[in-house]
């Protein structure tokens, strides 16, 4: 017969583990509510969105910038794949998000600022990065700025380096005729139908040299 005291440790357990879920679902909904266009969905990702996304970076891939990265999802899963938060650039416009992310990783670089300024930005003592990672809203954004963001982002990152961008659209969120002017193309990398809603994820690196 089991212990009714285990019992109620593990709710205690279950609930604190709970609550900062929520509390954390609960505040994405806030700052949704405040700038849909600027925060991407009414929640954050989920765990196999975050799984996949970061499915192609481990610690050798270098230093990571995190465009967007809201409650840390991306953050999290980055770090579980053996990226030292030491070797981590969170740019985040939210300040209220920015202000958690600086206590949920104060190792990690955290940036109070507009990704579109990112070429701006001092990022690892100039060491280039090895991948990007965008929570970014791309689809709500006018091109310039779209374009300014991928423009920059690849200034900062080694020649060989990938972008890699969710959506929850049916095709990549950066079209053709902003990627070939950059020099740039996108592959989908997968979908998962787990994250709600169902998102997929595409991986864009500069095209190669014919």
């Amino acid at each position: 017969m089991s212990d009714p005291k285990q019992g109620d440790t593990h709710h205690a357990r279950s609930n604190s583990m709970t609550r900062p879920r929520i509390s954390e679902t609960f505040g994405f909904f806030r700052a949704w509510l405040r700038n849909p266009l600027r925060v991407a969905a009414v929640a954050p990702s989920g765990r196999a969105l975050a799984s996949l996304i970061t499915s192609e970076i481990s610690h050798e891939t270098g230093p990571v910038i995190e465009l967007g990265p809201g409650t840390g999802a991306f953050t999290g899963a980055l770090i579980k794949r053996g990226v030292a938060q030491e070797d981590l650039a969170l740019i985040e416009f939210s300040p209220e998000f920015t202000a958690a992310l600086r206590l949920r990783y104060p190792g990690a670089h955290v940036f109070h600022m507009d990704a579109t300024l990112i070429e701006t930005a001092h990022l690892f003592s100039g060491k280039p990065a090895g991948a990007t990672v965008s929570g970014l809203p791309l689809l709500s954004m006018p091109p310039r700025k779209v374009q300014a963001i991928l423009a920059g982002a690849f200034q900062k990152m080694q020649a060989t380096a990938a972008f890699y961008q969710f959506t929850y659209g049916p095709r990549c969120p950066v079209p053709r005729k902003l990627l070939e002017p950059l020099g740039l193309e996108a592959h989908r990398i997968g979908g998962t139908f787990a994250n709600l809603p169902p998102a997929a994820v595409y991986r864009i690196r500069k095209r190669p040299k014919r």
